[in-house]
Parts: structure tokens; C-alpha cells; sequence
């Protein structure tokens, strides 16, 4: 697939890929003899996941350190897990903060519908 088929898919800009691909978060993708980039299934695979990682918060940083104890190979397997579940443990964290403030959101939003109902129900006398 090209850079502009990529972006498309994957709704990022093609800036954001070659950004992707230069700090290393998407290994060396191949270049056609065009030298345009060519990206493979398993690049296709490294944007998702980097996009998903990405949309839940993960930071670039330890993203790129992720991809490469990845590329160091198998001798990382226990590293890798144990950053992935340092980050999950962080997640979970900023879901309960999350979850807190749509709480909160909810009682003032009601709050105001409640004063709004006794102000029109005034409005009607």
C-alpha cells in the first residue's frame, strides 16, 4: 500500500506516518523502486496497534521503547510484558479519574436541568 492509500485506511496524515516511521515507532517500511513507501501487512499491523496505544494515551516514549525491545527479539519477552502491564495499571487509573469526573459532570448537568424545570415550571403560572 502507498503512503496516501495508508493514511486514508488508517485515518492519520501522511505526516504523522513518516513522523511514525523516522522516531521508529513503525520499522523501516520498504520502498518500491520508485522509492515510494510500500507498506506491508505487517506495517499495516505496527500502525494499528501504535494507533490504538496512541488513542488510549500510551506516550510516544514508551511506545518506541516498546517497538524496540520488539526488535531486539524474543531475550525482551518478560520486558515488553511488563511494560505493557505498567501501562494497562496506569489506564485503569485514568479510567477511574475519568470515570469520577463523568460522574461529577453528570450531577452538574442534571443540576442545571433541575433548576431549568422549576424556572419554567414558574414561567407557566
Amino acid at each position: 500500500m502507498t503512503i496516501t492509500e495508508v493514511s486514508k485506511k488508517f485515518d492519520l496524515s501522511q505526516d504523522t506516518l513518516r513522523y511514525y516511521e523516522r522516531i521508529g515507532l513503525i520499522p523501516s517500511v520498504n520502498r518500491n523502486k520508485g522509492g515510494i513507501r510500500d507498506y506491508t501487512d505487517e506495517d499495516l499491523k505496527w500502525i494499528e496497534f501504535i494507533k490504538c496505544m496512541r488513542g488510549a494515551g500510551l506516550p510516544i516514549e514508551v511506545l518506541i521503547e516498546y517497538v524496540t525491545l520488539f526488535q531486539q527479539g524474543d531475550a525482551t519477552t518478560q520486558a515488553r510484558k511488563e511494560l505493557l502491564i505498567e501501562q494497562r495499571q496506569q489506564l485503569i487509573a485514568r479510567m477511574e479519574d475519568i470515570k469520577k469526573t463523568l460522574e461529577l459532570l453528570n450531577y452538574k448537568i442534571e443540576s442545571y436541568e433541575n433548576s431549568v424545570a422549576i424556572i419554567e415550571k414558574d414561567l407557566k403560572r
